[in-house]
């Protein structure tokens, strides 16, 4: 993997480059739709190609090692053979799902114990487990596992949870480096930054990051409950310690407005589950604001979604033909609305880019973050 930084905002940290994978390029600032289990909900790969203009999607090691499954994935030749995107794809390690199912899991320093949420099985990952289990998926950019502290925790558990994520890194780098590619060609493995909302443990876990030289960094355990300003002030720090000329992917992260200050900070990458999770429930993400299009108010409102047409969809759905939809629980409903806020999202990061490149980001990212939060 290579990076190029196009341009530099001179009044922020953002900066517009280049990703270079043997499966594409992705131009940066980059949001990453979330394809957890090889797909992204109520889209087709095709449109989420041609139509949202996705570089890049996010598919999860856990929830791929349960269902289908490593046997089949290998088989197919790898995730992006078996699901038939042809561009790059990311693998999170299952950090974060073994932090959500707590109750089911044990952590040790060897590893993690779980039971599986499909069958109940029991099931034993390991930092060199979950490498292996990434190089079989075949994902372009792997993720070190670490552990995600939940939030509110205290300072000695954030302290404990933080070097074990640095011991564990440095056996997820070991045998990244003792193994290769089964696809014929080269898989990247991302570090993760952690420490929660304590300043001391975020600058030593960069530095300890940074340490490891690896060709990118992630910075994790950030909007899981934590107010907005400590997400911020956290990246901040981070950001400001990772090298300059390596990639930075903030995970999880967020809302419209989250991503625009995030780039603002120095963050290259974002991915969130917002987009999809929202658009089936009814909220859709505009320009303008946001709107619940479930409400009664839009019944008889035959404008397009976003009068701005930064969504394909906008030509051809109105306000009142989608409320028709969500009242009649049609399928389509959720699928038009997911499609519209994905693409609302590719076109914000794609904007961004093109405000640092002709250097009026932050008067552009100001006027936009007063705005994005008001409901219609």
């Amino acid at each position: 993997m290579e990076f190029k930084i196009t341009k530099g905002d001179k009044s922020s940290k953002a900066r517009a480059g280049e990703i270079i994978t043997d499966h594409g390029i992705v131009k940066t600032p980059a949001f990453i739709p979330v394809g957890t289990v090889g797909d992204v909900k109520c889209v087709h790969l095709r449109e989420l190609d041609k139509d949202i203009k996705a570089q890049i999607i996010i598919s999860n090691t856990y929830h791929l090692y349960l269902r289908p499954k490593l046997d089949v994935i290998e088989k197919a030749g790898g995730l992006h053979k078996f699901n038939g995107w042809n561009k790059p794809i990311l693998t999170d390690s299952g950090g974060y799902q073994i932090y959500s199912i707590s109750p089911t899991r044990k952590i040790t320093e060897q590893g993690v114990n779980f039971q599986s949420f499909i069958d109940g099985s029991k099931h034993f990952f390991t930092p060199e487990k979950i490498i292996d289990i990434q190089r079989t998926i075949g994902g372009d950019i792997m993720m070190a596992f670490d552990e995600c502290t939940p939030f509110p925790c205290d300072y000695e558990y954030a302290k404990n949870s933080m070097k074990l994520t640095h011991k564990w890194l440095k056996r997820c780098c070991k045998q990244f480096d003792n193994t290769q590619s089964k696809y014929g060609y080269s898989q990247t493995l991302f570090p993760i930054v952690q420490g929660s909302v304590y300043k001391d443990l975020r600058i030593e876990s960069a530095e300890t990051i940074a340490s490891f030289n690896r060709e990118a960094n992630a910075i994790g355990g950030l909007s899981v409950g934590e107010p907005v300003e400590k997400m911020y002030e956290m990246t901040e720090l981070v950001c400001n310690i990772l090298p300059y000329n390596k990639p930075r992917y903030l995970m999880g992260v967020g809302t419209p407005v989250n991503i625009l200050e995030s780039i603002a900070l120095g963050v290259d990458m974002l991915d969130c589950v917002m987009p999809t999770r929202n658009g089936r429930n009814g909220m859709l993400f505009t320009q303008n604001g946001t709107i619940n299009i479930k409400n009664a108010k839009w019944k008889d409102d035959f404008s397009v979604i976003d009068e701005n047409g930064t969504s394909f969809v906008d030509k051809q759905y109105s306000k009142a033909y989608l409320n028709h939809l969500f009242a009649a629980k049609e399928m389509l409903a959720a699928m038009i609305a997911s499609l519209h806020n994905l693409r609302f999202y590719l076109w914000l990061v794609e904007q961004a880019r093109k405000k640092i490149i002709n250097g009026t980001f932050v008067n552009w990212k100001n006027k936009m973050i007063r705005q994005l939060p008001v409901r219609l």
